[in-house]
């Protein structure tokens, strides 16, 4: 009964972190302010006072197109990432390569064969405290995370995913059981150098 009643409350919490993200998603993917920053091509030369600049990039990998269903956009251009800060919102496309890895160690959770995505892009926003979202729509996937920018520096925000562990394949300690194949679980932000 103990262990029934445990799984019950575990599937409400990750249903409870699905609804949450899904509703992040829908209310961050509107932009409410155009004025919070702006975009940049590679280099934005000097930073004017009072201002500082944010590199947001990201890679992961993904399945092809067409595996689960027709409707399945993981492996397609149209696989967005978003981004939100202070109710401006911006979904980046990546760059796709078609990748068949080696596993690189005992355990890479990105071995085999899929859909490799790279995003980038930089940003000049004003320099201080602000409030950031970062997602996956199509996974229902989405991270809010309050930052402070220093005035005239050049910010690296990286994005991390965190994939699925593969099915019967769990063993505590021992080594990481995560798969692309699997899926995306969460992300995760790391500010220069420093997890948030």
């Amino acid at each position: 009964m103990k262990k029934i009643c445990l799984l019950l409350m575990m599937s409400l919490t990750v249903l409870t972190g699905c609804a949450e993200s899904s509703a992040l998603i829908r209310a961050s993917s509107t932009t409410v302010r155009p004025d919070v920053f702006r975009e940049l091509a590679n280099n934005g030369g000097l930073i004017p006072p009072g201002f500082t600049d944010l590199r947001i990039t990201a890679t992961l990998k993904t399945h092809h197109p067409g595996i689960y269903s027709a409707r399945d956009i993981h492996g397609t251009p149209d696989y967005k990432l978003l981004l939100n800060i202070d109710g401006q919102a911006v979904l980046l496309s990546g760059i796709l390569q078609k990748e068949n890895s080696g596993p690189r160690g005992i355990v890479d959770p990105e071995a085999g064969d899929g859909i490799r995505y790279r995003f980038s892009q930089s940003l000049r926003l004003k320099a201080g405290p602000h409030r950031i979202v970062v997602g996956l729509p199509e996974d229902t996937i989405a991270v809010e995370k309050e930052i402070t920018l220093v005035e005239g520096a050049v910010n690296n925000l990286v994005v991390e995913p965190k994939y699925g562990s593969k099915p019967g394949m769990r063993r505590p300690r021992a080594y990481s059981t995560t798969s692309f194949t699997e899926g995306i679980r969460s992300i995760h932000l790391t500010l220069n150098g420093r997890e948030i």
